[in-house]
């Protein structure tokens, strides 16, 4: 089907800041009021009836297992570099699936307390932010009638990167191209794959999908996984 839309979740990492808690479960699969993280992103895009999704695993991988049981549409891929690289080494593993549809690209360890933003439609690839007032640290956007001209850590007065993206299937096949040419480069381990979207810009229109700051919740440490547990459902 022409509209067909596949997702790609990156469950890799060793979620080391959220210590002791992830020494024995990978992040993902860390809960808020009762739900793993991971499923809050699952159930989201299938309400939007994403035909596949792929999760990326790498540490503690074989937890994710359950998550084929209980929900038809998932398929686990494996990434063995998890360990040497950084999270470029993800999508690299789902090889040609990363251009082969309209897709989302989201990280698997958001708290997504608003599914319906997965509702939201967008005729351009595009970056889910929230608007940051004065400086930010984080992973920021520069941007100029709604297109993206910078990916990058830090920015004032700005958008931040919330986790989530969606791609074109053009814009993703060519994405697919680029990380396929960095990997053949001394240096490619230490590449976060936004990285390669920021060399793109001026080839591919990408824009900002803006939603409010309270739909994903960000959680890094123990203390902000308390206070979301205090939040209401």
């Amino acid at each position: 089907m022409e509209n067909q839309e596949i997702a790609i979740l990156m469950a890799a990492g060793l979620g080391t800041r959220m210590r002791p808690l992830t020494e024995t479960m990978p992040k993902p699969l860390v809960k808020v009021n009762g739900i793993p993280l991971i499923e809050t992103v699952i159930k989201g895009l299938n309400k939007r009836k994403v035909s596949t999704i792929y999760i990326v695993t790498g540490y503690l991988k074989e937890q994710f297992g359950y998550l084929k049981e209980q929900y038809s549409n998932i398929v686990l891929i494996e990434n063995t570099e998890y360990l040497e690289k950084n999270n470029i080494s993800s999508l690299y593993a789902v090889g040609d699936i990363l251009g082969s549809a309209n897709c989302f690209i989201c990280e698997a360890d958001l708290c997504v307390t608003d599914d319906t933003i997965f509702d939201k439609v967008s005729a351009e690839s595009c970056y889910y932010g929230k608007m940051v007032s004065d400086y930010s640290a984080d992973w920021a956007f520069d941007v100029e009638d709604n297109r993206i001209t910078r990916i990058g850590k830090g920015g004032t007065d700005t958008y931040n990167m919330v986790g989530i993206s969606y791609w074109k299937q053009s814009d993703a096949k060519r994405i697919r191209e680029e990380i396929e040419k960095e990997y053949k480069k001394q240096g490619h381990e230490s590449l976060f794959w936004d990285e390669i979207v920021n060399s793109l810009l001026d080839e591919i229109n990408v824009h900002i999908l803006e939603i409010p700051a309270e739909c994903v919740i960000e959680i890094d440490t123990v203390e902000e996984l308390e206070n979301a547990n205090r939040r209401k459902k």
